[in-house]
C-alpha cells in the first residue's frame, strides 16, 4: 500500500484505532504502540483494502494486534476508562456520570470492549462480532453480563437509575 494511501487511512482512522486499543489495553502508551504497529504494517505490506471497508479492516487489525499483545504480555487493566472516552472523541463526561465510568472501567476486559464499542463507539453487534472475530451471539451476550454487573452495583444506594 503506498504511503500516501496510508496517511489518508491514519488520518481518517487513527482516533477510532487508538480508542479500540485503549480499550482493550488500558494503557495510552501500549494503546499507541498497537496503533503505530497496524499503520507500519500496512505501509511494508502490499495490501489492498476494499473500498468502504477501510475501518472495519483497520478495526480488526487493531483488534488483532491487541490480542497478539495480550498474548505476550502480562497487563493490568486498571487504567481510568474516562480517558478512552476522552481522546478524540465526541463524548463529552458529565459529572455525575463518573461513577458509571468508573464501573465500567472495573468489567473484565472482554466486557469492557464489548461496552466501549457498542455504546461509547456505537457500533452495531454485527460490527462489533467483525472487530473482534466472534459471532453476534457472543456480543450480545457480553454486553448482557456486563449490564447485569452493572446493574447489580447501582442497585440499592446509588441514584443512577440507567
Amino acid at each position: 500500500m503506498n504511503n500516501e494511501a496510508v496517511l489518508r487511512l491514519f488520518d481518517t482512522y487513527a482516533d477510532d484505532a487508538f480508542r479500540l486499543a485503549y480499550s482493550y489495553l488500558g494503557s495510552r502508551p501500549d494503546a499507541e504502540d498497537v496503533v503505530q504497529d497496524v499503520f507500519v504494517k500496512l505501509i511494508k505490506s502490499d495490501i489492498t483494502i476494499t473500498k468502504g471497508k477501510e475501518k472495519s479492516y483497520i478495526l480488526t487489525m487493531t483488534a488483532n494486534k491487541c490480542r497478539d499483545f495480550l498474548k505476550s504480555a502480562s497487563v493490568a487493566f486498571n487504567a481510568p476508562f474516562e480517558d478512552a472516552a476522552d481522546v478524540g472523541s465526541d463524548i463529552e463526561i458529565d459529572e455525575d456520570d463518573t461513577e458509571m465510568y468508573a464501573a465500567v472501567s472495573e468489567l473484565p476486559d472482554k466486557l469492557r470492549v464489548a461496552i466501549h464499542l457498542h455504546y461509547y463507539e456505537g457500533y452495531s453487534l454485527k460490527e462489533i462480532a467483525d472487530f473482534l472475530d466472534i459471532a453476534p451471539s457472543a456480543v450480545s451476550m457480553r454486553l448482557t453480563r456486563a449490564k447485569e454487573i452493572l446493574r447489580k452495583r447501582f442497585v440499592g444506594g446509588s441514584s443512577y437509575a440507567g
